[in-house]
């Protein structure tokens, strides 16, 4: 007999098998003895109250044995002779486009503009001691893409999109622990993470597929309103395009906009990375000065508000992690956070963002619609003068499109100007922060390039900066001691999501003009993360293969 059931238990029952197993057949009535095997399907911790529970779902085996296979197979077949489809990006929509690609029976050619996940490890190195970003080769470009050195989280609210548990049962086949199945927040961890790319990789190229890694897309190749492939390292390339670039590939924005490909601007969310002591904030959230203790993992928070008509809320919380440098240029500092699969670091990071529509900014006259700070106003008049600045001004005014983008753009540059020209990232305690005033020291960080103090709620926006401080005090009030000056703010966090919406059909998913065209994940502004970034690759498939068929 099979049976699941539904149960809540303490830490340290959840994390002793032998006491689990009595725990459920005391509590069902039958003798443990019988009870062969034992899986957790679903794990969640309830920290709301003082006491601490763990919620699982359990299948139970009785007198009977389970399946050898902890999570489904999924079948590639050999493709090497097969009709071919473009694949732009190796970034989780990509990846899991092509693995679709070769289970519906079509040949994918991926192509990356940057290097392969190992090779691409020692440039993120290089950042903190040389100061210097890799166009092509950073944490945002390169296989894997921007999730593969940047935390590796699996939680999505796409569930109307496609199969989630499709997807996890993918990385659990390439080499994924078995725990993101019933993990309520799955994390693989960046330390995991890179195997599992070149596992899928390895699929890919064992089933006829192909990758090309430094091959950058430049144009795409049209037949009237036809897309029938594309050029990248002089090399063209025939077949379908799925178009998924990633939230960072602004060169690829700048020429659809210049091609008047048609695309919009769209909403993002912008503000720092908030570092915590991951004992501090295991304290506040399971209400013990003792912290997680010996059986509960680093604790996570969720917070969200509304000032002044936008959201500001936390986002991509790392426990147990670091804080990365994630620019993907040269004048330019973003910051990110990742966590490896233990999440045993010393500092607990998120992001901490307010809402940004389009609506917000007003780039037709070079003016911004949200309030920029004294601060800004003059580096922005100090610096008109430099070609990259002009470029952007030029943006500004004539190209609606990508406004949002030139917003990000110069809140990164300002960001470099206030560290000092370097990836030193400007820093200001938490409560220094929310009363105005200049951090003479900071405390320790895991941000490797280093810190230097400066004073956010001066040369940040008025508009998000004065939402940010009237936040962190409705966060502080919702747990007390995380509105502290223990807590570092690191600028600046902006790249949430895609700046760019690529117009596609709703049904189709092809371009609303270009035919053969699929803009796909994050970048195309249709996935916010990887999962729902490998759904969308998923789908962008399906209808590649209608497509063809037609």
């Amino acid at each position: 007999m099979i049976s699941e059931y539904q149960i809540r238990v303490q830490p340290h029952v959840a994390a002793n098998e032998r006491m689990l197993r009595e725990y459920v057949a005391n509590e069902y009535g039958f003798d443990v003895r019988t009870l062969t095997a034992m899986r957790i399907l679903k794990r969640s911790i309830d920290a709301r109250q003082r006491t601490i529970f763990v919620n699982l779902k359990v299948r139970c085996y009785i007198n009977e044995q389970p399946a050898h296979d902890e999570y489904v197979v999924t079948h590639y077949p050999d493709v090497s002779e097969a009709p071919q489809v473009i694949v732009v990006g190796a970034g989780p929509g990509g990846l899991f486009a092509a693995l679709r690609l070769i289970e519906l029976g079509l040949r994918p050619i991926v192509l990356e503009r940057g290097k392969d996940v190992r090779e691409r490890k020692k440039d993120l190195a290089l950042i903190a001691r040389t100061q210097q970003v890799d166009g092509e080769s950073n944490y945002c470009f390169g296989e894997g893409g921007a999730g593969a050195y940047s935390d590796g989280k699996l939680y999505t609210r796409s569930k109307k999109r496609g199969s989630i548990e499709k997807i996890l049962n993918v990385f659990c086949q390439h080499g994924a622990s078995t725990n993101i199945l019933s993990d309520a927040h799955p994390h693989i961890g960046t330390d995991r993470l890179p195997r599992v790319i070149e596992n899928i990789r390895n699929t890919i190229l064992k089933c006829g597929g192909e990758v090309h890694f430094q091959t950058k897309m430049t144009q795409l190749l049209l037949d009237g309103d036809r897309v029938v492939g594309c050029s990248a390292a002089d090399t063209e390339y025939r077949g379908p395009v799925i178009l998924a670039t990633g939230h960072s590939a602004r060169d690829i924005y700048r020429y659809l906009a210049n091609a008047k490909i048609e695309i919009q601007a769209k909403g993002i969310a912008v503000g720092v990375r908030l570092e915590h002591p991951a004992e501090l904030i295991d304290q506040i959230q399971y209400h013990s000065k003792q912290g997680r203790g010996k059986y509960l993992p680093a604790a996570e928070y969720s917070f969200v508000t509304q000032v002044d008509g936008r959201g500001v809320y936390s986002f991509c919380m790392c426990p147990g992690g670091f804080v990365i440098p994630a620019a993907t240029g040269p004048e330019q500092i973003v910051v990110n956070g990742m966590s490896p699969s233990n999440r045993g670091g010393q500092w607990s990071n998120s992001g901490m963002v307010v809402e940004i529509s389009p609506e917000d900014l007003d780039m037709e006259h070079g003016t911004w619609n949200m309030e920029h700070s004294a601060a800004q106003r003059e580096a922005n008049a100090n610096n008109v003068q430099s070609s990259s600045q002009r470029h952007t001004l030029s943006e500004r005014m004539f190209n609606a499109q990508l406004k949002v983008m030139a917003f990000q753009e110069q809140l990164e540059r300002c960001c470099w100007q206030q560290g000092n020209m370097k990836q030193t990232a400007p820093a200001q305690r938490m409560a220094d922060f929310v009363n105005k005033r200049l951090s003479y020291d900071l405390p320790k960080s895991s941000y490797a390039p280093g810190l230097i103090s400066s004073p956010l709620h001066f040369w940040l926006p008025q508009a998000i900066s004065h939402r940010l401080c009237e936040g962190f005090k409705t966060f502080g009030r919702m747990s007390h001691g995380f509105l502290t000056n223990e807590a570092v703010m690191i600028g600046v966090e902006t790249r949430t999501s895609s700046p760019v919406r690529i117009l596609r059909d709703a049904e189709t998913l092809m371009h609303v003009r270009l035919q053969g065209l699929f803009p796909c994940g994050e970048g195309a502004g249709y996935a916010g993360g990887i999962v729902s970034a490998a759904i969308d690759g998923e789908r962008c498939a399906e209808q590649c293969l209608q497509y063809m068929k037609n």
